[in-house]
């Protein structure tokens, strides 16, 4: 069988069209043509898309690449720049560390001038309080039959003392950080006979600040057990009153006993010995604040008073500072009195001075003249002609012509005879 005779080999009859291996074949070849174009066309896209993506891979290496550059020459101009304000700011730190210690040691010149001067004024002060103390030695026996009723009136307040024992210690602590000893007083006794438990003296003769550190702790312990739930609502509610009253109560006696007219401060500062206490009060208790300000009462809690007291210490340092300058004043004065004295002297010693010149030329002309005489009588020229030659013009009087003080010259004016 030939070929041409395999192909017209009928497979299938559809209706009166009859499908032949010569169809199938040739479907199966086109099916073929058509596969390989296709791939052919698949690969050219693959290899199109994968020449892109390498330029364009290219291209964002190039820019990274010109990016990296431009940063890495940003950076050295950075590093130079840097290294610019590292050499400027070294210098004017070394310029700064020269003037600061330049300053530090006429500081310290000042500061030991103004020490001795202070030791020598406390020496002073600290011989007069040993004699005030020998008078106050004279009165110990009076002291001693007063101590019956001392110890009758501390029992008497016993309980406003403890409940100031707290407060108490730790104001003293603070004012005595903050001040020195001269500026503060503890239990210092008033016209009035009332004792606040800290003046703090002013400067310039102004009056005395009052502290008062008597809370009443009592009061709040009870708050502060109610809020622990012994007693419930109506415990807290009785609690708060009680302390709303206690405070009242302690806010006019110190209203009424330590602002006294000229004597103390128109205000006066009541001491809460805790920061927690304070926030409270100021939180919960706003009526009990607006009435310690009416009545010139400032409640402070020990970062307040230790804020205040830093404030005292700067007013008492410019006073001390002011007294100095006064000091400086005077002496500056009293200096330019001796320079002025002593101008006055040099210039009459200086009139002295030429005065004793004029006699010493005076003194030298003779001895001259002398010198030319024996000379003469030496070499027997006694001729009336000689003599009169070699004498030439007799000096008679020297006149100084005086300079002015410091001038360092001397003119004399010769006059003939």
């Amino acid at each position: 069988m030939d070929s041409v005779s395999l192909f017209a080999i009928p497979v299938a009859r559809f209706g009166s069209a009859t499908l032949t291996v010569g169809h199938i074949a040739w479907v199966a070849g086109a099916a073929m043509l058509l596969l390989l174009i296709c791939t052919v066309v698949v690969m050219v896209r693959a290899s199109r898309s994968r020449a892109l993506a390498a330029a364009e891979a290219a291209e964002r290496a190039r820019e990274t690449e010109e990016r990296m550059r431009e940063v890495s020459r940003t950076q050295a101009e950075l590093y130079g720049r840097l290294g610019t304000m590292a050499e400027i700011f070294g210098s004017r730190q070394a310029e700064l560390t020269k003037a600061l210690s330049e300053r530090l040691d006429g500081m310290s010149n000042r500061l030991g001038t103004s020490i001795t001067e202070q030791t020598k004024a406390t020496h002073e002060n600290l011989t007069k309080l040993q004699e005030r103390l020998a008078v106050i030695d004279t009165a110990q026996n009076n002291i001693q039959t007063l101590a019956g009723q001392v110890v009758q009136l501390q029992q008497i307040l016993a309980n406003k003392q403890t409940r100031g024992a707290f407060g108490q210690a730790r104001m003293e602590a603070i004012v005595a950080d903050g001040l020195p000893s001269n500026a503060y007083e503890f239990q210092a006794t008033l016209s009035n006979g009332s004792r606040p438990d800290c003046l703090i003296k002013m400067p310039n003769g102004a009056p005395p600040l009052v502290i008062d550190a008597k809370f009443p702790l009592e009061a709040w312990n009870a708050i502060k057990a109610a809020a622990d739930g012994e007693g419930g609502t109506d415990a807290r509610r009785v609690a708060e009153a009680a302390f709303r009253r206690d405070i009242e109560v302690h806010i006019k006696a110190i209203s009424e006993k330590y602002l006294l007219n000229s004597e103390t401060q128109e205000l006066a500062f009541m001491f809460v010995p805790s920061e927690s206490i304070f926030a409270e009060i100021h939180e919960n208790f706003e009526a009990l604040v607006q009435r310690a300000h009416r009545a010139r009462v400032v409640i402070v809690s020990p970062s307040l008073l230790m804020l205040s007291i830093q404030v005292i210490q700067s007013v008492l340092k410019d006073a001390r500072m002011r007294e100095q300058a006064h000091l400086i004043q005077s002496e500056v004065s009293k200096l330019m009195v001796d320079v002025s004295r002593l101008d006055d002297r040099v210039r009459k010693l200086q009139g002295h001075f030429f005065s004793a010149q004029k006699d010493v030329d005076l003194i030298i002309t003779s001895a001259d003249k002398i010198t030319k005489r024996g000379s003469r009588i030496e070499a027997l020229e006694l001729g009336p002609t000689a003599s009169a030659k070699d004498d030439g013009p007799e000096e008679r009087e020297l006149e100084p012509s005086v300079p002015p003080l410091g001038s360092g010259q001397l003119r004399l004016r010769v006059v003939d005879e």
